[in-house]
């Protein structure tokens, strides 16, 4: 996929009243950012859309995929993509949060932790999935460490939910920080899956430190139990 993506004149942002200097520099980050540009021009409704678009460029993640779940569907950029790549695809998004109907896509406002979620999530996608998708992470507290733990939990609950949903050979794609998972984690997804990479798209800002846990190959649970 081409990525013209355009990079007009630096914006700045003047300094105005009752707006701090972090809303300042965050204000100027995405009015000059091209990815922001980008997905306001196609459509998106954020500019992680194309950290999926690029990490199903490099993993075929999307490739024939026919029930999709998204976890943490809000504001619905993965699920938008979904729907465009796939449009044949069920996809079923969770969320905490309201989201905006998208069409095409059964949005569940809920915990994914829930004891209803798995049982309404089969119900709505039709079966057993084909992907797991998380672009999920905890709400920072601004202490490095604590926010490392906190969304290393998230992402292992996720991951434990993808085992229950997934059909055998399916994948599951979580956000992760600080450089990739933890050693349990990856030890818990490699008894899982067939392949466990890293990888960090493009699209994510370079001083960031999200990355993303890409496992295919799903063993299912009988097998990947057995350890």
């Amino acid at each position: 996929m081409s990525r013209n993506i355009g990079r007009p004149g630096h914006q700045r942002v003047r300094t105005a009243r009752g707006r701090s200097a972090q809303s300042t520099r965050w204000l100027e980050r995405q009015l000059n950012d091209p990815y922001v540009r980008r997905a306001k021009a196609e459509g998106y409704r954020s500019r992680a859309a194309y950290k999926l678009i690029e990490l199903d460029e490099r993993f075929g993640l999307l490739k024939g995929v026919r029930r999709v779940v998204d976890l943490g569907i809000a504001p619905g950029g993965w699920a938008q993509v979904v729907r465009k790549q796939v449009p044949q695809a069920a996809i079923v998004g969770i969320d905490l949060l309201p989201v905006d109907p998208i069409d095409g896509v059964t949005i569940l406002q809920m915990d994914f932790l829930s004891d209803r979620a798995i049982e309404l999530l089969v119900e709505a996608l039709g079966g057993s999935a084909d992907i797991v998708l998380s672009d999920m992470a905890a709400n920072t507290v601004g202490h490095p460490q604590t926010d490392h733990l906190r969304t290393m939990a998230l992402v292992e609950a996720g991951s434990d939910f993808a085992c229950d949903v997934l059909r055998p050979g399916g994948a599951f794609v979580a956000k992760v920080l600080a450089g990739g998972a933890d050693n349990t984690l990856v030890a818990g997804l490699k008894r899982n899956f067939a392949t466990v990479k890293h990888a960090k798209p493009p699209a994510s800002r370079k001083d960031s430190s999200e990355w993303y846990v890409i496992a295919q190959g799903f063993k299912g649970r009988s097998t990947a139990s057995d350890s």
